[in-house]
């Protein structure tokens, strides 16, 4: 205001100044409103234009306000390129020598509007290289994006995969091998002319495991039309089921599996996390019984130092000493591989361990979220 006189001037450069500077607020804020009407109107920018000469013609080029003309040609290279970065720069500086003829009397008015226009090509290149990095930016987070997709696709089409495999192997896949072994007894038994009643039994065990297979597989198919998600289904009480699937065990396979008494209730779990637990113990237990050569399977469940365990322990002949988890799930081990995802899909540990007395022990550590005391919660709250 130093180099402005008294009236009309004073007043024009205090509209210049508050009406810019309130435009170029506006149009930070709304620039999802106002930008593409820039961008698709370039005359609009004729406004800055006309603040810019506003402000020169009345402050002179020696004001500091006169280096605010700068804006325009830096704005014209961001959202119109070099022809608009061209076009407004020509513009500016032949208001910049409509200027200096008005002010050339004030000393210093060469300098500074010299200074000024070449601040005002400075800033045209300046913004059309700008505009130019802001769109390789933007091509290659378009790109990063699409490839990021991709891979977040794959990753969840090789996991369903993963799971169904694992859903497969635990439930048709064994209930079919229990029905070659029954059929297999029933034809030894009609080829040695076997009592009726003895065939009609094995007949009935045929039944069943084909009704078993059947139904296992109408379930599994719900599964992937309906999409079911187990983290929204209600939860299930680990102990009961425990029971039941020992006590089913025992009853299809006449080895005898006990459920240890513990002396602690597990803490509710999520349907998922139960789920997988069940599937890896009754892994364990198919395992015994194909495999162990076993005459007993113990199932212990305890929970101590902020970790729930669960250990399947038989007395049968045991793997080999040398061999790991690892090593069993890469030799083509399925069951011991499904074990081994669901223990780490739930964030659990699998350990399979040879104890003293012989057989075999295959144990589940998960870990437990630590309860928070009442002070805790207080100050949470």
């Amino acid at each position: 205001m130093a180099n402005t006189t008294d009236g009309p001037s004073r007043y024009a450069v205090l509209t210049a100044g508050v009406l810019g500077t309130m435009g170029s607020y506006a149009m930070l804020r709304d620039w999802d409103r106002f930008g593409p009407r820039v961008l698709a109107h370039p005359t609009l920018m004729a406004l800055d234009l006309l603040f810019g000469a506003v402000l020169l013609l009345t402050a002179s080029p020696a004001s500091p306000l006169a280096y605010a003309t700068v804006c325009t040609p830096l704005l014209s290279g961001l959202l119109y390129g070099w022809r608009g970065a061209g076009v407004f720069t020509g513009l500016q500086l032949a208001v910049l020598l409509t200027v200096y003829r008005a002010w050339e009397h004030r000393p210093g008015a060469g300098t500074s509007t010299l200074l000024i226009a070449g601040f005002c090509i400075a800033a045209g290149i300046v913004g059309v290289t700008l505009r130019n990095l802001m769109f390789r930016f933007g091509t290659a987070t378009q790109a990063l994006a699409e490839a990021t997709s991709r891979l977040a696709v794959a990753e969840a089409v090789e996991s369903e995969r993963a799971r169904l495999a694992r859903e497969l192997h635990d439930s048709v896949a064994k209930t079919l091998h229990g029905l070659a072994l029954a059929a297999e007894a029933l034809a030894t038994s009609a080829d040695r002319a076997a009592d009726p009643q003895v065939l009609g039994q094995q007949a009935t065990l045929v039944a069943a495991a084909a009704r078993r297979a059947a139904s296992e597989s109408r379930d599994l198919l719900t599964d992937l039309r309906r999409h079911t998600d187990l983290t929204t289904s209600p939860p299930l009480d680990l102990l009961t089921e425990l029971t039941s699937r020992t006590e089913d065990f025992t009853s299809r396979t006449t080895l005898p599996a006990r459920l240890r008494p513990t002396r602690t209730t597990p803490p509710p779990l999520s349907h998922e996390t139960t789920h997988d637990l069940l599937a890896i113990v009754s892994e364990a237990l198919e395992n015994a019984h194909r495999h162990a050569q076993a005459t007993e399977v113990v199932v212990e469940l305890e929970q101590s130092a902020g970790a729930l365990r669960l250990r399947v322990t038989d007395d049968g002949v045991g793997l080999p000493p040398a061999v790991t988890v690892d090593q069993a799930a890469g030799s083509g081990h399925f069951g011991l591989l499904g074990m081994t995802e669901r223990a780490a899909r739930i964030g659990a540990s699998l350990h399979l361990t040879r104890p003293a007395t012989g057989g075999t022990a295959i144990t589940v550590v998960l870990p437990l979220p630590t309860p928070q005391t009442p002070r805790q919660e207080a100050v949470h709250a």
